[in-house]
């Protein structure tokens, strides 16, 4: 009894294994007759759903991206498949890591900016740009030097404007759930304005916050408030720097508060206006010699 036992577990063992390579060779054969969808390798898209390898943990909000940008008329499909498209997935550290946050007193958020060598390449900044921030000081009513105060600190003087992409940017807060309400806004303004503007938005560089030009707006910011048509004109941005503050300063009496709307720290509204002041001291001693 145990030796037929034994033969026939072995039979059915036998059978099975049979059975399983022929589904298997059938199933095979019926993928390989399949015509393989037209779409870059990788992808496979519905629309539900949007899958990218590379970027699997974040499945599910590229899809509800996708959708919320499609109900305002805005088709990011092909910009999810760019190769120039990635996440950023430390960028939420880049905010919570920012100077301001960093920084225990004023003293020590000034070297981080580098304060000292913006107040002594100041004076240059205001006799290279005298024409314009005078244009801008008397339409606008806003302190030239508060003006080049802030772009030298924005941008160090139209110097660095950010090794980040706007899209990827805030892609990437929306992906990691970091200010997501914010970044859907911004994003949904920044194709706004590379719509109006026929621009490729990958072309474009930005701060890890999105912020763009030599004034760094948010794309808000250049839609409501940037004067002119080319972001990288420095006229251009001297002037919207201007209109940004005037029409906070009409609604707040205040430069200082007006200053903070550009970035809501103490901190920050402090050193434009002592860099404001270092400056114009600067450039008024350079004009006496």
């Amino acid at each position: 009894m145990t030796i037929i036992a034994s033969v026939s577990k072995k039979s059915s063992l036998l059978i099975m294994l049979l059975a399983w390579a022929i589904s298997s060779a059938q199933a095979h054969s019926f993928a390989a007759d399949k015509p393989i969808p037209a779409s870059p390798a990788g992808w496979h898209a519905s629309p539900d759903t949007l899958s990218l390898p590379a970027h699997s943990n974040y499945e599910s909000s590229l899809s509800a991206l996708l959708e919320a940008c499609r109900r305002k008329g805005y088709e990011i499909e092909p910009l999810l498949r760019d190769d120039r498209f990635e996440i950023y997935e430390g960028i939420g550290d880049r905010f919570r890591k920012s100077a301001e946050r960093k920084s225990i007193n004023l003293e020590e958020y000034k070297k981080i900016l580098g304060f000292d060598d913006k107040r002594d390449r100041g004076a240059d900044f205001i006799r290279k740009h005298a024409d314009q921030l005078q244009k801008a000081q008397e339409k606008y009513g806003i302190p030239k030097y508060v003006i080049a105060a802030i772009i030298g600190i924005e941008s160090d003087f139209g110097q660095n404007i950010g090794s980040y992409n706007p899209f990827n940017a805030y892609v990437s807060m929306y992906a990691v759930d970091y200010r997501a309400d914010f970044a859907k806004a911004q994003l949904l303004e920044l194709l706004d304005f590379t719509q109006r503007n026929s621009i490729d938005v990958f072309e474009l560089k930005s701060s890890y916050a999105g912020a763009m030009s030599f004034a760094q707006f948010i794309p808000y910011s250049l839609n409501k408030w940037f004067v002119g048509d080319d972001i990288f004109d420095m006229d251009n941005n001297i002037m919207s720097v201007a209109n940004y503050l005037a029409y906070f300063q009409q609604r707040t009496n205040s430069l200082r508060t007006s200053v903070l709307r550009y970035n809501p720290s103490g901190l920050y509204a402090d050193a434009v206006m002592d860099l404001a002041k270092e400056v114009e001291l600067a450039t008024e001693m350079s004009a006496t010699h």
